[in-house]
């Protein structure tokens, strides 16, 4: 069953798409990360699942419902995001108490487990939390609630590292006893790669890449040597991302479509392959095939 399935989404703020004929289909019992530059569109794809937003035009459906001002699909879905807006005439105890009345698998011994093990205090207020602290707390919320869809954006701001690991584990144990629905929209794709079971890359409004997360890391590989040698080897393939080494070394990363017979003739010929990481590529994908900064520097 699809969770979601979007066909010709596109999203204006006057004269800028922040979405551009988008299409995509979700099903259900996944983690799904949602990864691309700042100003690529992710943002506003959530607000739009979560039904806090209207498309201009194409067509978008959660459980099989237009999500915008749906009660359905708001009662069924929980959105986590770093500007979310709480009671500030609650204590932490008490929004919690108010998430148990409109979560139906609202799961308090959770809940109070995750407030106990992060050590926060009933009688604190939202807005006295630091950054970290506030997005703790929004995690728990996200779990706790246990909707059949839970999207997190940019969940972990403002954490350190190993309450960032606790999140992740957190996460991964309670989809195993309860599976559902997540979509993560974050920055730290390297520390997520494993947690999850399929990337949408979106590039300027656009979605580039969406493929489990295993054939993600296939997508490319690198290759380094000679630059001669390098030009000759890549002068036919998908290139997404150069580099000079010295003055006549090259790194290039290509789309991976090498047959055995290949990889081994390229290595004979001096070339050296490697593989190229699930953060490495997607910064590649959503950039330039050059150089990136450092061309603005070899440039006079």
């Amino acid at each position: 069953m699809s969770v979601i399935e979007c066909h010709g989404l596109t999203k204006k703020y006057e004269r800028n798409r922040a979405l551009n004929n988008l299409s995509f289909k979700i099903e259900e019992n996944k983690i799904t990360g949602l990864i691309g530059r700042n100003g690529s569109g992710k943002t506003t794809l959530l607000k739009i699942i979560a039904g806090h937003l209207k498309e201009t035009t194409g067509e978008i459906k959660v459980f099989s419902e237009k999500p915008f001002n749906n009660l359905t699909i708001s009662a069924n879905l929980i959105f986590i995001h770093d500007q979310m807006n709480l009671p500030t005439a609650l204590n932490l105890q008490e929004i919690l108490a108010a998430a148990a009345k409109f979560y139906e698998n609202w799961d308090a011994k959770l809940a109070y487990r995750l407030f106990d093990y992060f050590s926060f205090n009933q009688s604190q207020y939202y807005q006295d939390l630091s950054k970290g602290m506030k997005s703790t707390f929004n995690i728990i919320l996200g779990l706790s609630a246990r909707c059949p869809l839970t999207l997190f954006d940019e969940p972990t701001t403002g954490m350190d590292a190993a309450v960032r690991h606790d999140f992740y584990r957190a996460v991964l144990k309670d989809y195993i006893a309860y599976p559902r629905s997540f979509i993560i929209s974050s920055h730290h794709l390297n520390e997520i790669e494993d947690l999850l079971e399929e990337v949408l890359l979106i590039k300027e409004g656009k979605a580039h890449l969406h493929l489990p997360v295993e054939d993600f890391k296939e997508w490319a590989i690198g290759i380094q040597g000679k630059s001669s040698i390098v030009q000759e080897w890549t002068k036919d393939r998908e290139i997404i991302h150069t580099k000079n080494i010295g003055t006549d070394q090259s790194y290039v990363v290509v789309r991976n479509q090498f047959s055995d017979q290949e990889r081994q003739r390229a290595r004979t010929a001096g070339l050296n392959l490697t593989s190229v990481t699930a953060s490495d590529l997607s910064v590649y994908l959503t950039g330039k095939t050059e150089g990136g900064i450092d061309d603005v520097f070899n440039h006079g």
